[in-house]
């Protein structure tokens, strides 16, 4: 009996170390991220630039099947029209008056080009027209190059109250916890250690 408990407790603890170094990973990894991001926007606050990454959830189905609702798109900066052809789905700031200054991710379906400027007309693949205003390569905050689904979900869950306690106040005590757990233990074990050494 006691050698199963100590299986279990080996078991129970070596899952515990898994679960603490991926979250030590995924905050190296956030905090990387943020690092990136944080040079970028500085940059480009000096050169009025997008940034060179971005990340918009979808909330409309205008792109359904490829990209529904709720799905988050990453989306790398475009710096000249030779990396943009039809086909390439992008994120653009509408310049229509019915939804002027919107984000909208739709794909190009043709390349024009008035007064030696490239005009991009797109359209959403579940819609049935074009839309109405062609685009430029300035209203163009980037081309899609990943998709990620659902992720939506997890961003409208962490801005509540309580998603926010569940996905970071609680984890966070649990490894504080456990950290005092563990040193608790390296305490006593190294007093029973010194017992023995007084006794013998």
């Amino acid at each position: 009996m006691k050698k199963v408990f100590e299986e279990v407790k080996w078991l129970f603890n070596y899952m515990i170390s898994i679960l603490m170094y991926s979250v030590l990973v995924l905050l190296i990894g956030v905090g990387v991220l943020l690092a990136v991001y944080f040079v970028d926007f500085k940059f480009k606050t000096k050169n009025l630039e997008t940034p060179l990454y971005g990340a918009y959830v979808i909330v409309s189905g205008s792109m359904e099947p490829l990209i529904k609702i709720k799905d988050a798109v990453l989306i790398k900066r475009v710096d000249t029209d030779k990396e943009l052809k039809q086909g390439d789905v992008v994120t653009y700031r509408a310049t229509d008056p019915s939804y002027y200054g919107v984000l909208i991710t739709h794909r190009i379906v043709d390349v024009k080009e008035e007064n030696g400027k490239k005009i991009y007309v797109t359209k959403g693949d579940h819609n049935e027209t074009v839309d109405r205003s062609p685009i430029e390569l300035g209203q163009i905050m980037g081309k899609v190059v990943m998709r990620i689904p659902k992720i939506g979900y997890i961003k409208y869950f962490l801005v509540t109250s309580y998603g926010w306690i569940l996905a970071i106040v609680v984890p966070s005590l649990f490894i504080i916890i456990m950290d005092i757990y563990k040193l608790v233990k390296n305490i006593m074990n190294g007093g029973k250690k010194n017992e023995k050494v007084i006794n013998a």
